[in-house]
């Protein structure tokens, strides 16, 4: 029997437990009240960021130009096979998946007569960071491939469908249409590292390249542009659902040298078969017309990324072709530094154009000989036959005349031991010794017999091609010394072309001292330079070229390496000498012979290019 009591118990128990259901159905409300609509856009931005990528669209690079826009370097489109991974899973172990997308692999690399590039472990590592973007598995392909591809019915074994997940990819490469030409001023390119400070994170990379030297290095913000990108929607497994927006790329600013492509060309001919450095200035503003350096290599090979093996062949080379001797190269200047000691002597009152010493052949200081390169002498001489003949003798007596502090003081000011200011990476300093250089190396005094050994280009003097036409450039334009310019700038604006019935129109440059040197002194200079190609006994009169006065110097500077008795081939030169607009240094390494011999016959064929006399002049120049 029921009762009362107990009855009412039963009830309360009922109220409870369906106020406690209300609650809870409250509180489930307010809960997903607070997720469905009050917290939604947080929650919604939280399921974006896991399931949206960012992916990284590189800019295509800008074009390098010559001064009337030849073209030396470039863009072509490269094609590839990609395989989507995603579409290509497996269920179970990873490992199911890395197999089968081996498999694809290997199969198509057999239908398409292709060697595998990719390995397991590159498989391996985008199936685990779920990469919703695809495997490049081939890069660069040819046309042919292509068409295969195409065309291909590559399936599984005992399967009838084409193998799924296979598409193809267009990629921007760097390519140098001219090939070697030029490759130590343009530098080259690879792979760019992501930017793992930039503001904006990106999950993917497409494949970029960046400047790794040369004008590609300097001028690398200006080429490279403005990368773009996309956006895709990925699920959990990385299965790629749609793209949902997307910035395209800025491509890259093309940049004008100040190099003129034919002069480049003849100065590389000149050195083809031996090992040295060619520099092509305007002395009018110290524009590089051009800078060859022998051996060379061929840019062409970084653009996909250079292979480790031939990448260590490059650099194990003894003949060091990846170094730009030009600029970076330093050798005793030999005679072609008679000029400075001649300028110090001069402009410092030390000496005068008629002033004539005797040469023997041999010069004493103290017990020690210093000899000429002509043994019997060349009797009493003035300072233009000086420099005609490149008396030896004269110098010795004329460096100690005059004083060693002028002579450093004046070779300073021409820019000599210190660098140019060339816009690109890599120059050296070179040495332009003194009493304080020599006491802290050799624990020696200054002595007259360093004065007589760089008096003459020797000693431990050291110097680069590059420095060399600075000096010469200068001498040819009255005594302006201009900082190098490689680059005209990073547009193709009317300001930095400009079509004159000459060529191009010349620019100021900048010039980093202006010497004024006397007339007297540029008189005897230039015109022992012009004798020295034009008179019947000159030591450069192989340099000269029928109808154009030219001025010169010839240079051949000994050393000794391993006990053998070396010497370099210098000539510098300056056309025309009424009014010089070239300006150039020649230099062959371990040259069989001296200046006029080799150097000077080099130096013709490249001034009767650089004037536009090729026709005439070039074909009849005997190497």
């Amino acid at each position: 029997m029921v009762t009362n009591d107990s009855r009412i118990s039963h009830q309360g128990r009922l109220r409870l437990t369906l106020a406690a259901m209300l609650g809870f159905f409250f509180f489930l409300a307010a809960v997903l009240w607070s997720v469905q609509m009050r917290d939604a856009s947080e929650y919604e931005s939280h399921l974006n960021r896991q399931s949206v990528r960012r992916v990284r669209l590189p800019a295509p690079r800008g074009r390098i130009l010559d001064r009337y826009g030849r073209c030396l370097a470039d863009n072509r489109p490269g094609y590839g096979i990609a395989i989507y991974v995603e579409e290509l899973r497996q269920p179970g172990r990873i490992s199911r998946t890395v197999d089968h997308v081996g498999l694809v692999v290997d199969r198509l690399a057999e239908s398409l007569n292709l060697e595998r590039e990719i390995t397991e472990e590159d498989i391996r590592e985008h199936v685990v960071r779920n990469r919703p973007l695809p495997l490049l598995a081939w890069r660069d392909i040819g046309e042919d491939t292509l068409a295969r591809l195409a065309e291909s019915s590559v399936t599984f074994p005992g399967a009838q469908e084409r193998i799924p997940g296979v598409d193809v990819t267009v990629e921007s490469i760097r390519v140098y249409p001219e090939g070697r030409l030029a490759a130590h001023v343009l530098g080259h390119v690879g792979r760019a590292d992501p930017d793992l400070h930039a503001e904006d994170v990106y999950h993917y990379y497409i494949p970029a390249v960046e400047g790794r030297d040369g004008v590609e290095r300097v001028r690398n913000e200006a080429l490279q542009g403005q990368p773009g990108g996309y956006l895709v929607r990925v699920d959990a497994s990385g299965f790629k659902h749609m793209e949902m927006g997307r910035r395209d790329p800025l491509p890259g600013e093309d940049v004008a040298l100040a190099l003129d492509a034919r002069i480049q060309r003849a100065a590389e001919s000149v050195l083809e078969g031996v090992t040295g450095a060619v520099v092509v200035l305007d002395p009018r503003n110290g524009d590089v017309l051009a800078m060859a350096s022998r051996p060379t290599f061929d840019p062409n090979a970084f653009s996909m990324g250079i292979a480790r093996q031939d990448w260590n062949l490059l650099i194990k080379d003894k003949s060091r072709p990846l170094v730009n001797r030009a600029a970076s190269g330093i050798y005793p200047p030999g005679s072609i530094f008679k000029m400075v000691v001649a300028i110090a002597a001069l402009e410092n009152r030390r000496s005068s154009p008629d002033m004539v010493f005797d040469c023997s052949g041999v010069y004493h200081v103290g017990d020690h000989p210093f000899l000429c390169w002509r043994k019997s002498g060349h009797g009493w001489i003035n300072l233009r036959k000086a420099l005609e003949q490149s008396c030896n003798v004269y110098f010795y007596q004329l460096g100690l005349m005059c004083g060693y502090e002028r002579i450093y003081r004046m070779a300073d000011a021409m820019g000599i031991g210190r660098r140019t200011g060339l816009d690109l990476p890599g120059e050296s300093v070179g040495l332009l010794p003194n009493d304080a250089w020599k006491r802290r190396i050799v624990r020696d005094a200054w002595r007259p017999g360093d004065t007589c050994n760089v008096s003459i280009g020797q000693g431990a003097l050291a110097v680069t091609p590059l420095q060399m036409a600075v000096m010469t450039a200068a001498i040819a334009n009255g005594g302006r010394v201009y900082r190098p310019r490689s680059v005209l700038g990073s547009d193709l604006d009317p300001a930095h072309i400009i079509e004159t019935q000459g060529g191009l129109g010349v620019r100021p440059g900048e010039a980093l001292a202006d010497l004024r040197w006397s007339a007297e002194t540029l008189t005897a200079v230039q015109g022992g330079m012009l004798d020295v190609i034009h008179a019947p006994n000159g030591t450069g009169q192989r340099a000269r070229v029928e109808g154009v006065r030219m001025a010169g110097k010839t240079g051949t500077a000994q050393y000794k390496r391993d006990g053998d008795d070396l010497r370099h081939a210098w000539m510098a030169a300056y056309a025309p000498f009424e009014n010089p607009r070239i300006a150039a240094v020649l230099v062959v390494e371990n040259s069989p012979g001296g200046g006029g011999l080799i150097a000077a016959p080099r130096m013709r064929t490249l001034m009767a290019v650089a004037l536009g006399m090729e026709d005439d002049q070039a074909g009849k120049t005997v190497l």
